[in-house]
């Protein structure tokens, strides 16, 4: 185990906690949605909002934009970043994750054991979804908009300013602060209400359910999953259901530095002097003394994984397989991923300053193996994985 990472569980919360949690960020995932179709008039407002093009400085881009319905709520394209600013031609600096399965997650924590657990966004920044969705308004290489205020007065000009009045107040567009907090709230009781941020509808919920069987291949790769001396990838990604039953958000909600390439494609990184030092370099400043942590960014759901087109942090892999090669040949097979030094060598974790490179994950299976050792899988077994991965889509059908 890596010093702050020792793996631990997180129970998936009931149906029930999730209703009687929602209104503050809480919630908890069951196998498959029992609520109405019918939202509340807020969540109701806060799709408004997040589909809300006019939002924008560009006004063309809108939460939903960057995280569209038919990808698993991510990005819908291969992007390293996606293009934002007043022009459409500012580049963020990390790929836009899903925003689907979150209902469960919680804050950002130290756990016990001294686990970094929570928050949102890749470094954990954000507290809630509401804080989450606050954000991307104001960034300037995302929707750039000058400022709160300015962000309310479009809603005040919208086709939906009478219903924003309905549920928050008459005079609520005079207190653009309050209003800003109430659009937050808005969004956050959408994603919490709306089924589609947690349909559990993959073909894995029907196998777990018992309407269905997975392939020969299918089987062979969950097998893979599972194993802690083959993928371990449930060391992080849990696959079984919970206590209550509830089906697995494939997350535990923590941090690992993987010490994944870097990715050329990204603008911020023509600097080669840039680092992108996730946890530890968060701009709430809380863990700038943690250098133990430099490197490390939220484990994602692979739920719907198979829908991506960039992955990691940075998008520096395209596809599935890409993916699950360099889990299992990063330190077998280092000339794949990363450039050479001047002298010959490897520059391994090359997106790394020196200093913080031992903090990569090198002692977890697949990663305990040395240069010119066999990988923890074969090539076939990377298909068979991928396979069991591609199980994971949300929108199955017989």
């Amino acid at each position: 185990m890596t010093p702050f990472r020792t793996r631990q569980f997180l129970g998936i919360l009931s149906a029930a906690a999730l209703l009687s949690l929602s209104g503050c960020g809480g919630g908890g995932g069951s196998e498959a949605s029992t609520e109405s179709s019918t939202l509340s008039a807020q969540a109701t407002l806060g799709e408004k909002i997040f589909k809300d093009i006019s939002l924008s400085a560009s006004g063309k881009q809108s939460c939903a934009s960057c995280h569209a319905s038919d990808f698993g709520h991510a990005q819908d394209n291969n992007l390293a970043a996606q293009l934002g600013g007043g022009d459409l031609t500012l580049q963020g600096g990390r790929v836009s994750p899903s925003i689907r399965y979150l209902a469960t997650n919680t804050s950002f924590f130290f756990a016990a054991d001294g686990t970094p657990t929570g928050g949102f966004f890749w470094d954990g920044r954000a507290s809630s979804l509401a804080d989450q969705a606050g954000g991307p308004f104001l960034n300037p290489l995302e929707m750039a908009m000058a400022s709160k205020a300015d962000v309310i007065a479009k809603i005040a000009q919208a086709s939906y300013a009478a219903d924003f009045k309905k549920v928050f107040g008459d005079d609520i567009f005079s207190r653009p602060d309050e209003a800003y907090e109430r659009v937050k709230l808005a969004i956050q009781r959408y994603e919490l209400e709306d089924a589609d941020f947690r349909p559990y509808t993959a073909k894995y919920d029907a196998f777990l359910n018992g309407s269905t069987q997975l392939s020969d291949q299918e089987m062979r790769g969950l097998a893979l999953f599972n194993s802690p001396t083959k993928g371990n990838c449930a060391g992080c990604h849990p696959s079984a259901k919970g206590a209550d039953g509830s089906h697995p958000l494939f997350t535990d909600f923590t941090y690992d530095a993987l010490g994944v390439p870097r990715n050329t494609e990204l603008a911020a990184n023509a600097d080669s002097t840039y680092y992108d030092l996730g946890l530890c370099a968060r701009n709430t400043g809380d863990l700038t003394s943690r250098t133990d942590l430099c490197g490390a960014f939220k484990v994602p759901s692979l739920r719907n994984a198979a829908l991506r087109q960039a992955y990691f942090h940075n998008g520096k892999f395209k596809t599935l397989k890409d993916v699950v090669t360099f889990y299992v040949q990063r330190d077998t097979n280092p000339e794949k991923f990363y450039p050479l030094k001047a002298d010959g060598t490897v520059d391994k974790f090359n997106d790394l300053p020196d200093a913080y490179k031992a903090n990569v994950n090198t002692t977890e299976v697949p990663y305990n193996r040395q240069a010119g050792d066999a990988p923890a899988l074969s090539d076939t077994e990377i298909d068979d994985l991928v396979a069991f991965l591609q199980t994971l889509t949300d929108g199955w059908t017989k």
